[in-house]
């Protein structure tokens, strides 16, 4: 879990970045890395559901 979280923050610093710069006419990367930003943000929250499911009571 906590590496879907470390690579969601490093994904969407990479992707502010890229806006930052301007160099991204097209969008094709900042659309790439929303898509993986997305993606483990999802992951992370599996994550968080599995453990809820394993450490509930009874």
């Amino acid at each position: 879990m906590i590496v879907a979280a470390v690579a969601t923050l490093g994904v969407l610093a990479r992707g502010i970045i890229i806006m930052a710069r301007g160099k991204d006419v097209t969008g094709e990367q900042s659309n790439r890395m929303m898509s993986l930003r997305v993606a483990f943000q999802a992951l992370a929250i599996v994550f968080v559901i599995i453990l809820f499911l394993i450490n509930r009571p009874g």
